[in-house]
């Protein structure tokens, strides 16, 4: 079941779910808005080796937006810090977005229970395209879980994306692997 606008309000009240900043504008009738954070992620090589850590520099959004060009992986974080410790959160671009030729995630749209942190996007663009912090980027979707999870998120040994941060993460996948 997909939390309807007035659940969100309730599990906000409750506490089993935080949206900071939260923006009653950005309540739709069964999700909510997340915004562009001012910093984006690009790997320096275009070969990336998923066994070992890759560098990667941080570019801050201008005022007047940051152009965005095909073939190039940015990573950006939502504003939106979030805690959903009874619900399922689902991040799915905004079909505006998608209409310009914004992707903002090729995997991982689902969130663990338990997951408390800004969320890192996976952008690609079709077009070249100018962006800016602080614009509508995407949309959260909770459902309800049957059962609990015997940990959450952030207890498992296996969660490398613990660490709060506004930032964009990159990926942390060669954590995964035994030195070489």
């Amino acid at each position: 079941m997909i939390l309807s606008d007035s659940q969100i309000l309730e599990a906000l009240e409750q506490g089993t779910l935080r949206i900071e900043p939260f923006r009653r504008e950005a309540l739709g009738s069964n999700s909510y808005d997340v915004h562009l954070g001012p910093y984006l992620r690009v790997y320096a090589s275009s070969v990336l080796d998923a066994r070992h850590p890759m560098p990667s520099s941080l570019l801050k959004i201008p005022p007047k937006g940051l152009y965005l060009i095909p073939g190039v992986l940015y990573l950006g974080a939502t504003e939106e810090y979030t805690e959903s410790h009874t619900y399922v959160p689902f991040l799915e671009g905004k079909s505006s977005i998608g209409r310009l030729g914004i992707q903002i995630h090729s995997t991982a749209s689902k969130g663990d229970v338990g997951f408390c942190n800004h969320w890192t996007l996976e952008i690609s663009v079709i077009h070249p395209i100018r962006v800016y912090a602080g614009m509508p980027i995407g949309q959260l979707i909770f459902f309800t879980l049957q059962g609990s999870p015997p940990l959450p998120y952030t207890a498992r040994n296996s969660a490398k994306y613990t660490e709060k941060t506004p930032l964009p993460m990159p990926s942390l996948y060669w954590k995964n692997f035994e030195p070489v």
